[in-house]
């Protein structure tokens, strides 16, 4: 065997294997599965046709694996003369593609031609997916499908229809093509059998009195005596006690202060409490009575038994001894015994008559004849069903593919992988990673090792009643107006809409640049806490001052001490609270000075700090930005995902878009509701900072501020405030010399 040489693409961080030619399908077998990104799929809730994947799914299992992929491949390669006309995705099959040189392709074609004589087509050169599907449906309507199940109706003879309709009324039946139960060669088996058993049982009992000692009247009889058996058996054992031992006799009557506890109470007139007490009372070898001194939660049953098996058998009495008791109850145990071998019971509701006249031989003929002309129709209907199967794996299968072997269509973006469930729009933003949930719950238990940042939404459409839930994977902008409860719009593959609404939210980094921000808004976001409480807080004390003052007021008294005067300041505590403020000034000057002592480089000094607060978030979402993998999503839904499927920053960029304006577009920026602008406060703060500024430079600001801060070390002698250099007296111009003497 000639090993196939492979064309790889890397995507997602793996190399995933290129299908571009039939070549390639029929060689996929030789693909080593490590290599495959995918190994199993869910035969349901992916968008692909959903009959192709029936017909692929050979052991029903609801499933697609790596085998039965191959094998479809190899199937459909060894009917057709080229297994290039897999790699073009037509919804039509030329006939002149099948190969008729063997059995199987010849029924084919044979199957296409039929077809398109049904369809009001014949000689025509193609067969598509609707007409191939089509034939399936009418060949399956037809009374004989070859499906190996006859339904009733489809029995011309009134007498075989209703021996079909006994026979499926006794052991049922099993699903045909058309949707209507029918019989098979098991069931009419079956049937029969039970027909046979259930006379031979029968005949067992014909002219038997042992067996039927009343005939008819016998299963009455045998009811009435086993509704009683224990109990009678009970009082006769008891009376044998009482017999051995007189001591014995009141244990064996039970004790009186049980009569009693139950005299106690209400008693409902079948006296029902009583039920456990003795049939009666009790004595050493003392019949039954049968008419009076019974327990009265008996008495009734006890009248039953007298009349429909002890008069008839016995003879009639007002008591019964413990002899003739056993004499009755051998003779109607034969009859249980006989029940207990009872045979064929799925029949014998049809009653002896009628099973009578089904054992004559001729119904069970006609429903083997039924089943010989179903058989006939067997090699038809399988040719028709993989005539079907051709057509439809001639256009899917290198697209299935293509999103399972390798994920192509997802990550060249050419379009929606199988797994895209539509496109979700919400907060200005459309998404495009969004997979149906079966289950949220278990789903939700995996999905969040994907690394993304995740929003379950319940989507309803009210005018039909539809709801099903997703998922959708948040790749791009942030998270800041994303919340449980949200309503969004959402679009199926089919391009229905659906109401979207937020349920659940995994909550993970969705950018680099939100990520800068984050560390700033939570300290917004405690500030904005803190404040709040302080406020409420403060609102609560002032609300229960007032009430309190209120209160006092009202029930102020005379007498009342004068209040004690208000409390001043601990000197301890302002002494704390002024090491605290100096600890945060001098914190406070330290960055100051180190900020103003870069000099011109100040800008770059701003940025450093900056980048010190939202470094750390950058770099963890950085990190987790680059783990985002696909596969623990599709894991969640049933998929076997064989590789590492990453999703990184510039993928998850075109999986989430934002809002922007269409090119050309213009844009009137003119606002009649935005708030009025008032420059004196602008004015007002630039005046201010301007003058904080001249007045640091010309050193008024420097009293106030550390030494590195002060505008004569950042300017040095720039700075108008810098001292002057002290400058050296002239020297003195030299005496003149004195004049001659004369």
């Amino acid at each position: 065997m000639t090993t196939r040489t492979w064309s790889f693409f890397r995507a997602g961080g793996v190399d995933q294997v290129k299908l571009n030619t039939g070549a390639d399908l029929a060689a996929l077998h030789q693909l080593d599965q490590k290599l495959w990104v995918s190994l199993a799929c869910p035969a349901k809730g992916i968008e692909f046709d959903a009959r192709t994947l029936e017909l692929m799914d050979g052991d029903k299992d609801g499933r697609i694996r790596a085998p039965e992929l191959v094998a479809a491949v190899q199937w459909a390669a060894s009917v057709l003369k080229s297994v290039d006309e897999l790699t073009k995705g037509a919804s039509e099959l030329p006939l002149t593609a099948i190969r008729e040189d063997h059995d199987e392709g010849r029924h084919l074609a044979q199957a296409a031609r039929r077809v398109l004589e049904g369809a009001g087509k014949a000689g025509a050169a193609a067969l598509s997916v609707v007409d191939a599907s089509s034939g399936v449906k009418a060949f399956d309507a037809l009374p004989f499908n070859g499906d190996g199940a006859v339904p009733a109706e489809s029995l011309t003879d009134a007498d075989a229809r209703k021996a079909a309709e006994d026979l499926l009324a006794c052991v049922g039946g099993t699903p045909d093509r058309s949707g209507k139960t029918g019989f098979n060669a098991a069931g009419v088996e079956g049937f029969f059998g039970d027909v046979t058993a259930h006379l031979g049982w029968l005949k067992k009992a014909e002219g038997s009195s042992d067996v039927l000692p009343l005939k008819d009247a016998t299963a009455a009889a045998y009811a009435a005596y086993a509704a009683v058996k224990t109990k009678v058996d009970d009082y006769f054992a008891r009376c044998r006690v009482a017999a051995f031992d007189a001591r014995a006799l009141a244990a064996v009557q039970r004790d009186e202060k049980e009569f009693l506890s139950l005299a106690a109470k209400e008693i409902s007139l079948s006296a029902a409490e009583f039920k456990e007490f003795p049939l009666a009372h009790v004595g050493a070898q003392k019949p039954l009575p049968l008419k009076t001194g019974l327990n009265p939660a008996w008495a009734g049953a006890v009248a039953t038994f007298a009349a429909s098996a002890v008069t008839p058998l016995v003879g009639e009495r007002a008591e019964l001894t413990e002899a003739e008791w056993l004499k009755l109850g051998a003779r109607l145990d034969a009859y249980a015994a006989w029940q207990a071998e009872k045979a064929g019971v799925r029949v014998e509701k049809l009653g002896p008559a009628r099973l009578k006249e089904l054992a004559t031989g001729k119904h069970r003929e006609a429903l083997e004849k039924a089943l010989a002309q179903e058989k006939e129709q067997e090699v038809v209907a399988n040719a028709l069903v993989n005539l079907e199967k051709l057509v439809r794996y001639n256009r899917d299968l290198l697209a299935l593919a293509n999103n399972f072997v390798s994920f192509r269509n997802f990550y060249t973006r050419a379009g929606m992988a199988t797994f895209q469930a539509g496109t979700l729009f919400l907060d200005q933003r459309s998404v495009d990673l969004c997979l149906r949930v079966e289950d949220a719950g278990k789903h939700a238990a995996l999905a969040p090792l994907s690394g993304c940042y995740l929003a379950y939404c319940d989507c309803t459409r009210p005018a039909s009643g539809e709801k099903m839930t997703i998922v959708a994977a948040f790749t791009n902008g942030d998270s800041d107006n994303l919340m449980v409860g949200r309503n969004g719009l959402f679009y199926d593959r089919a391009g229905k809409d659906w109401d979207a609404t937020i349920t659940k939210i995994v909550d993970n980094p969705i950018s680099i640049r939100q990520a800068f921000f984050t560390p700033y808004k939570k300290l917004l976001r405690f500030v904005e806490d803190q404040i709040n409480k302080r406020a409420a807080a403060a609102d609560a004390a002032n609300t229960d001052k007032l009430t309190t003052v209120a209160s006092d007021v009202a029930a102020a008294d005379a007498a009342k001490p004068p209040p004690e005067p208000h409390k001043k300041f601990d000197v301890g505590t302002i002494a704390a609270l002024g090491v605290a403020v100096g600890g945060i000034t001098a914190a406070l000057g330290g960055i100051l000075g180190a900020l103003f002592g870069l000099g011109i480089w100040m800008p770059l000094g701003v940025g450093g700090v900056l980048l010190g607060i939202s470094l750390p978030s950058m770099a963890i979402a950085y990190l987790k930005l680059r783990r985002r993998n696909l596969a623990p999503l599709l894991d969640a839904n049933g998929w076997a995902i064989n590789a590492r499927a990453l999703l990184n920053v510039p993928l998850g960029r075109s999986l989430t878009r934002l809002a922007v304006l269409p090119p050309g577009s213009s844009r009137d920026v003119s606002d009649p509701f935005a708030e009025q602008k008032r420059p004196w406060r602008t004015l007002t703060v630039a005046a201010l900072f301007l003058l904080l500024v001249v007045g640091w430079y010309v050193g008024k600001l420097d009293a106030y501020l550390p030494g590195p801060a002060k505008s004569v070390t950042v300017l040095g002698s720039l700075a108008p405030a810098a001292p002057v250099a002290p400058v050296a007296p002239a020297a003195a111009p030299a005496a003149a010399p004195a004049p001659p003497a004369k």
